[in-house]
């Protein structure tokens, strides 16, 4: 058995997604035994995996929350710059017309949040009425049910 530094290096090179000969190369290790590790370290890589995946959507704003950062940011030069223009200015239609796509996407991107207000004992009570989380789902009113209300 290879010690535990190695195993671990093996484990960080698979997430990122080197192959076992690439990783048996560097690591001086036969590929058979690197195809073993990862069937017993398969969950440790899968994790590793998300993580950097996960690092790498709130880098390039590929979260709900960053989107909507990034969309908000736009929407505030854009006014900014529409504030200093004047109406009959031909590249002001143009702005508008970005305010506009923008506004557009950024509500877009909130639409899809429904948030919850319910305190954590409440969602707990809910939880063990429950049983399941899709029958959690069903507690809240749909739509329709409010505009019978």
């Amino acid at each position: 058995m290879k010690d535990t530094k190695t195993v671990e290096e093996f484990i960080i090179l698979r997430a990122q997604g080197w192959s076992f000969d690439r990783i048996a190369k560097k690591l001086k290790t036969a590929k058979q035994t690197l195809i073993n590790w990862s069937g017993t370290y398969g969950v440790e890589i899968s994790h590793l995996k998300a993580l950097e995946l996960e690092a790498l959507q709130e880098e390039y704003f590929l979260t709900k929350e960053g989107k909507i950062k990034l969309l908000g940011e736009a929407v505030k030069k854009l006014k900014t710059e529409l504030d200093k223009r004047d109406l009959s200015d031909v590249p002001t239609a143009k702005l508008y017309e970005l305010l506009d796509r923008y506004h557009e996407l950024a509500r877009g991107e909130v639409g899809e949040v429904e948030p919850d207000f319910r305190d954590e004992m409440e969602l707990e009570e809910a939880k063990a009425e429950a049983g399941t989380v899709t029958a959690l789902l069903g507690t809240i009113p749909s739509k329709d049910a409010e505009d019978q209300n």
